[in-house]
């Protein structure tokens, strides 16, 4: 538990007391969230070695979170605060099917999966017309520079304060500094980084705005900086044109610039590239762009799209993957690629994908969606810089939401995804299986 956060909750709570507490109570909610997950992931092309974890990983775990989001005091600026609390338990696996890199369980000093660790963490809210802010240690941003992760069995969060404001009809600003980031499967905090470094930052600030020019186009820029690391600058577009009451087209158009950053390329202060080619050694230098074309008729939507990596590096984004003993391993970005196995975010690549989703409503079962995707990525550069490498992916789903009676929303997702790849900086062929029961019930 973070202290600091537990006492600026009581603080506000004693604060809502005081302003008048009809909204802030009125306007609570407080939900328990449970997840059961089960993890395979098979490394087909790597060997055990004698006294050392398998090369594949096969667990399952119960996930509970618990939230509190209360309301705002009454007056000219109103305050609340909102709590979340976080368990996770192992249920089997093995000390032979745990991997060290602590990305779905933390590790025990065996080498082992923990059986359990839990976390806390609370933030102070205020409220002035359409602005709001908010501070403290569960924050969960969704935004173009920055994807809070929830891919496993507890959800990624961060600790900072953050802006949004909508003042302006059609127009939503976003601004924030964060200083830590909490793992999915750790109880601590650590600083921030990007892929292979052990050195940590605390400071990554952006600002950001989101203008919708019609009701079916919105334009997109945004700036990130993560102190002694990298900058980042973002534009997005997205439209839609509604062909049909039940058939539309979307375009959805990204390109990120990055470049490095104070000390970066120094000792201690890298990136690696995700593993790919660099023009400059341990330095962030990218530009990358991708576009996605969603063509939806009634349950049917097919998704085509592409997506260049330019030669100079890979893309970059705030990833705590080289703290792998604090169980921070895992991380999101916004890019089309980032699938269920792999990234296609190597320097070079050239990545053309789609996607077919067919929602089985139309025939008389709704809550019951399936999904199949497929991306194949060409021209990746090796890091050592001779030659390219190729790589391909394939995942499928099922999703399913009970609509009705007493366990209305309990969710079932089946998983898989199978992942090729030929060349020096190719990852590790792999076939991963996930099956994942969700259900949240509201107290109020």
């Amino acid at each position: 538990m973070y202290k600091s956060s537990l006492a600026l909750a009581v603080a506000l709570g004693v604060l809502a007391q005081q302003a008048g507490a009809a909204g802030f109570i009125e306007d609570s909610k407080l939900s328990v969230s449970s997840r059961t997950m089960y993890f395979n992931n098979d490394n087909r092309e790597a060997h055990a070695k004698p006294n050392e974890s398998r090369p594949d990983q096969r667990e399952s775990g119960q996930g509970f979170k618990l939230d509190y989001i209360s309301g705002f005091t009454e007056g000219t600026i109103g305050f609340g605060v909102d709590a979340q609390a976080l368990w996770g338990i192992h249920l089997d696996g093995g000390k032979g099917y745990h991997p060290d890199s602590s990305t779905f369980f933390p590790s025990d000093s065996d080498g082992s999966a923990e059986s359990q660790w839990a976390r806390f963490g609370a933030n102070a809210k205020a409220r002035f017309s359409k602005t709001e802010a908010h501070f403290g240690s569960a924050l969960a941003p969704n935004l173009p520079i920055l994807v809070a992760n929830d891919g496993r069995l507890l959800p990624q969060t961060f600790e900072g304060g953050t802006i949004t404001s909508k003042e302006i009809d059609n127009l939503t600003v976003n601004a924030g500094q964060l200083t830590h980031a909490m793992g999915r499967a750790s109880s601590n905090r650590t600083g921030l980084s990007v892929a292979g470094s052990a050195q940590e930052s605390n400071k990554f600030r952006y600002g950001g705005l989101d203008y919708k020019l019609t009701k079916d186009l919105t334009l997109q820029y945004y700036y990130s900086n993560l102190e002694d690391f990298y900058k980042q600058h973002f534009l997005g577009l997205t439209h839609l044109y509604q062909i049909a009451p039940d058939q539309s087209f979307k375009t959805d158009l990204r390109y990120f610039d990055s470049s490095k950053d104070g000390k970066n390329g120094e000792a201690g202060y890298t990136f690696n590239n995700n593993g790919g080619y660099a023009k400059n050694k341990d330095e962030v230098d990218n530009k990358t762009w991708s576009a996605m074309f969603t063509y939806t008729l009634g349950s049917h939507a097919l998704m085509l799209g592409h997506q260049q990596v330019n030669d100079d590096g890979g893309f970059v984004w705030l990833n705590q993957g080289g703290l792998t003993d604090e169980g921070a391993g895992g991380a999101s970005f916004y890019l089309f690629t980032d699938s269920m196995i792999n990234s296609f975010a190597k320097a070079g690549e050239n990545t053309t994908f789609g996607q077919y989703t067919y929602d089985f409503a139309g025939l008389g079962v709704p809550g019951l969606k399936a999904s199949v995707a497929y991306l194949r990525g060409e021209d990746g550069r090796n890091q050592n810089g001779h030659g390219t490498f190729s790589e391909w992916e394939r995942d499928a789903r099922i999703d399913y939401v009970l609509q009705q009676g007493t366990l209305k929303g309990l969710g079932f997702s089946l998983r898989q995804g199978v992942y090729r790849g030929t060349g020096a900086s190719s990852a590790k062929d792999q076939d991963q299986t996930r099956f994942i029961v969700n259900y949240t019930y509201a107290f109020m």
